[in-house]
Order: C-alpha cells, then sequence, then structure tokens
C-alpha cells in the first residue's frame, strides 16, 4: 500500500502554549496575525487525519471558504473527496472534516465530531449561545470531543457570546491569551510600530485582544481630518478623482438616505486621500436613475478643477437593495459605475470602521474647505451631515440607522487606501 504524508507547519511557541494548556472546551482569545486560524486548521487536519470527524463553524461564508481553501491544500495526499459547495473533505483515513457557517440556527445538527473549531467566535450573531448549547455541543457526546473557539475581541460586550465563554468560569470554558506580539514569527520592531498607527482602543482590541468598552467612544476624530484644526488646500493636481455611492431602502423605507461621498487620490503630491464634496438626499427609487447622471456630472467637474491625471474613475455602488438598479441602469446606458466589494460590504460598520480607522488616525485622510463648510436641510436638520455621522459614529451600537454617509466614508477610504481587496 502506498504511503501518503501530508506536511503541516510547526506550531510556534505562542502556539504551542496555548496547545499544552488545553483542556476540553477551550476559548482561544488572540490579537490580529497571532496564528489562530493556522492552530485551528492544524488540529482540524491531526484529528481528521486520524480518522475521526470535526466540524469547523464560522459566522460567515469568506471565513469558511479561506480555511477550506487551506485544509484542502494540506490534506490532498490523502483526500478521497471534496466538495466546497457541500462543505466537506472526506479522507482515505476515514476522517472528515464539515465546515457550517453559523448563520444557520441548525448548524451541524444530525453530526458527531470528534472536535469542533469555532473561527472568530466574537462575530457570531446574537443567538450564538443557543446555536452552542442546541446545535454544536450535542454533536461532541458520542465521542465525548472537544472544542476550541478562537478569535479577536469584538467588544466588551456581556450579551456577546465569545465575551461570556472567556469570562464565566461557570460556562466551563478555558480562556487562553494571546496578543499579537506572542507570535515570535511577526518582526518584532513592526509590531512595536502598530500602536502608533491605530486608535488606542483599536489597537487595545485587535493586537493586544483586549476586551474593549465602546460605549461613549467618538471612533473618528474630526480633527483626525483637519490640518493644524483648519481643512487642508488641495495640490494643483491630483491623481483620480471618485465617488461612493450607498443607495436607499435598504431597510424598507421608501425615503431612507441615499448618500454620495467625492474623494480624490493623491500619490505623487498633498494628502494621501482627501474628500473634496459630499451630499445626501431622500429620493424615491424610481428616481434614482434620473439622478445619477449629477454624479457624473460632479465628478467630471471635480476632475477637470484638480486637474486629475487619470481623470476620474467610479462611482462606486453597493450590489444591493436599490443599488442593484442603479448598477443595472448604468449599464444598459452605458454610464460608468462598479459595484463595491463584497469582502467590504459583508464586513458590516463596525468591520469596515475598524478597517479603515489606521488611516484616518495616521492622518492619511483630509477633507477640503467646500466640503468641511458645506450644510444641506436632510430630514428636517440643518448641519454638516458628513461631519456629524462620521464624528457621531460609536463601535458597538446596535441600531446605527442613519449613517449612509458613513457607509460611503469607509468605503472610499478602503477603495481608495486599501489594497485589491479594500483593506
Amino acid at each position: 500500500m502506498t504511503e501518503h504524508r501530508i506536511v503541516l507547519t510547526p506550531p510556534h511557541e505562542g502556539q504551542l502554549k496555548a496547545w499544552n494548556q488545553r483542556s476540553r472546551f477551550n476559548a482561544l482569545r488572540c490579537g490580529r496575525r497571532w496564528g489562530k486560524t493556522l492552530l485551528g486548521g492544524t488540529i482540524a487536519a491531526q484529528t481528521a487525519a486520524k480518522g475521526w470527524p470535526f466540524g469547523i463553524f464560522a459566522p460567515d461564508y469568506k471565513i469558511i471558504s479561506e480555511t477550506y481553501r487551506e485544509l484542502e491544500e494540506t490534506l490532498r495526499p490523502i483526500t478521497e473527496h471534496s466538495n466546497k459547495t457541500e462543505g466537506v473533505i472526506r479522507l482515505t483515513t476515514g476522517g472528515r472534516i464539515d465546515f457550517w457557517t453559523l448563520n444557520n440556527p441548525r448548524a451541524g445538527r444530525s453530526r458527531k465530531y470528534k472536535g469542533v473549531l469555532i473561527d472568530e467566535g466574537a462575530f457570531a450573531g446574537d443567538d450564538m449561545r443557543d446555536v452552542w448549547q442546541r446545535a454544536i455541543a450535542p454533536t461532541l457526546l458520542d465521542y465525548q470531543g472537544f472544542a476550541w473557539a478562537m478569535s479577536t475581541p469584538n467588544g466588551a460586550d456581556p450579551e456577546n457570546w465569545f465575551y461570556q465563554i472567556c469570562t464565566d468560569k461557570t460556562l466551563g470554558w478555558q480562556e487562553f491569551h494571546a496578543p499579537t506580539s506572542s507570535n515570535p514569527t511577526l518582526d518584532p520592531e513592526a509590531v512595536a510600530k502598530l500602536k502608533d498607527e491605530y486608535p488606542p482602543l483599536v489597537y487595545q482590541q485587535e493586537y493586544l485582544a483586549e476586551f474593549v468598552d465602546w460605549k461613549g467612544s467618538a471612533f473618528f476624530s474630526e480633527d483626525s481630518l483637519l490640518v493644524d484644526g483648519k481643512p487642508c488646500q488641495m495640490p494643483l493636481r491630483t491623481d483620480v478623482v471618485y465617488a461612493v455611492i450607498d443607495t436607499a431602502l435598504k431597510d424598507g423605507k421608501e425615503h431612507d438616505g441615499t448618500a454620495v461621498v467625492y474623494f480624490a487620490r493623491n500619490r505623487v503630491s498633498g494628502h494621501p486621500l482627501v474628500i473634496l464634496d459630499w451630499d445626501v438626499l431622500q429620493i424615491t427609487s424610481n428616481l434614482l436613475a434620473d439622478w445619477l447622471p449629477s454624479v457624473h456630472r460632479r465628478l467630471e467637474e471635480l476632475a477637470a478643477k484638480y486637474q486629475a491625471r487619470h481623470g476620474w474613475a467610479g462611482p462606486w455602488i453597493e450590489d444591493k437593495a436599490s443599488g442593484i438598479t442603479l448598477l443595472q441602469h448604468a449599464a444598459k446606458h452605458g454610464m460608468p459605475a462598479k459595484e463595491l466589494p463584497a469582502e467590504l460590504t459583508a464586513l458590516g460598520k463596525d468591520g469596515r470602521a475598524l478597517n479603515v480607522s489606521g488611516y484616518v488616525y495616521r492622518g492619511e485622510v483630509k477633507i477640503t474647505p467646500e466640503a468641511y463648510d458645506k450644510t444641506t436641510n436632510y430630514r428636517g436638520q440643518v448641519r454638516n451631515h458628513l461631519i456629524s455621522q462620521v464624528c457621531g459614529f460609536r463601535v458597538g451600537e446596535k441600531n446605527a440607522h442613519q449613517m449612509d454617509l458613513l457607509d460611503c466614508f469607509t468605503y472610499g477610504i478602503a477603495i481608495g487606501l486599501g489594497n485589491a481587496e479594500g483593506y
């Protein structure tokens, strides 16, 4: 019989420490880039390779897809069958790995596992405690199986399941805390610089892996958008001008807000990203198509005014609700428009804010006098609604509605300063 071997990446010292201190139920609270996905994948691969069934659970399909891809590659020499759509990898040893998204409250029902991994458990839904008790935990009864819940914290929310299992010892979970700095494979100098590149609370949560209470804390500072307390002046020329549109009708209200924010990206001189203009209005969905050309005209004006080397791009539009109508209308009439990356739209307001927080904190995003001094009448209130929404945003607010300009702000920064996927 031909012998096949799989090669697993050796764990670093921090991962070994977590493994050696394991109990039956383990809550691993770790910072970004610590290596929790690698550790979780190693545990899953070893268990399945020994002939046991294993279950992996995550809040959304994107996280599951990345884990599936890595394990499929690692286990290929001993794989009998794999199917991403079915969410399963079956091995020649008799073991298998099932993949589940936690937006299915029945995830794992009728299955039995030797072990389970709950990846990014802090970002599961409000019903996660019930999902664990009613669907996942029973899968471990047959084999007296074990569980690992791994995540970066998501606020200090007593209703959050991951926060509960880390802080309430009566629930039977053993917590292991691992900040990013405990990964010895990372450059210590680069890790040390992170403290100066992110807002203090973001650094505490994302890299120190601490439970942060966001209540009452303004996430984006108005001063960070200014230069010496004043809006910035644009250079004579810029590279490209673009816009982001957040459309109406996401919550079924006919006159929900539709917002647009205009940006300039500068690579040669000036500030990396500058907010040039914005608008927010209440408009019925049947009139949005008539409104879209005004966005293109404004882009043309701004590109000419600031002599954009590459002209103008976009607008970027979310492919949801009436945004779909706008995208279809633009395609039909040959009008430039782009769909926002699904990776960004899936993050939610809090996730997108955290995603771009470093750029704003480091002063890479500024605002012009025209955009800063602008006021409009929206929902009966005359104010600068862009500044009001962006600087009034609080992480963790469960009912953060009417924040259309904030969405445009975070989307626009991710597109302008992030990588190809908006990160």
